[in-house]
């Protein structure tokens, strides 16, 4: 009961994880203006995505623009890209084998070592996607610390860490959680398979008595 227990939380976190990556990939805020220094124009606000970069107006108006080419943009933001799709694609999948290695459900039979086997690989599979995920939005953080310190930046092109970023770091982390907890919740295939057997009682000698009645 604990291992479904572990399993369960385990695929739930991983879960959630995955859906905070596609969320975190999708949306623009990955990085947003700053407002540090002096002589900084606050009647609009820019903010940049993998996919597009939006204006938001002060009188509450929004126009975004999807990127033109995608040979233009940078190195990073293309890893950056790749990172992300590479965590959805392997959390997808990741939840299919998982599922199928549960052991509230009815694939593979009553095997539960081949249960255990595959619900540790989707386990492992998650963690994978996470840590993905992971280094793309530290590599992307890194880069926008960079250039926010980086005396030859005009201030106001200085950008900070958007919303994205931050659900990139939770999605990851709960991915990568998730998954350990379903490679913990693997069982022995040895350990358990003498539980509830009886051993066979030895014979004894027959007494001393006996051998003279």
């Amino acid at each position: 009961m604990a291992n479904s227990g572990l399993q369960m939380l385990g695929l739930v976190l991983a879960f959630l994880g995955w859906i905070g990556i596609i969320t975190s990939t999708a949306l623009p805020q990955w990085k947003t203006s700053s407002y540090a220094g002096e002589n900084i124009v606050t009647a609009q606000s820019i903010y940049e995505g993998l996919w597009m970069s939006c204006v938001s107006q002060s009188t509450g108006q929004v126009q975004c623009k999807v990127y033109d080419s995608m040979l233009k943009l940078s190195s990073s933001i293309q890893a950056t890209r790749a990172l992300m799709i590479i965590g959805i694609l392997l959390g997808s999948l990741a939840i299919l084998v998982a599922a199928a290695g549960m052991k509230c459900t009815t694939c593979f039979g009553d095997d539960k070592v081949k249960k255990s086997k595959v619900a540790t690989v989707g386990g492992v599979m998650f963690v994978i996607a996470g840590l993905a995920v992971l280094v793309a939005t530290a590599w992307y953080g890194n880069n926008v610390t960079q250039e926010f310190y980086n005396p030859f930046t005009p201030t106001n092109s200085k950008f900070e860490f958007g919303q994205a970023l931050f659900v990139g770091w939770a999605a990851a982390a709960l991915s990568i959680l998730g998954g350990a907890f379903l490679c913990c919740s693997c069982t022995k295939g040895n350990g358990g398979s003498y539980r509830g057997q009886a051993y066979p009682r030895s014979q004894s000698a027959p007494s001393a008595a006996k051998n003279y009645v």
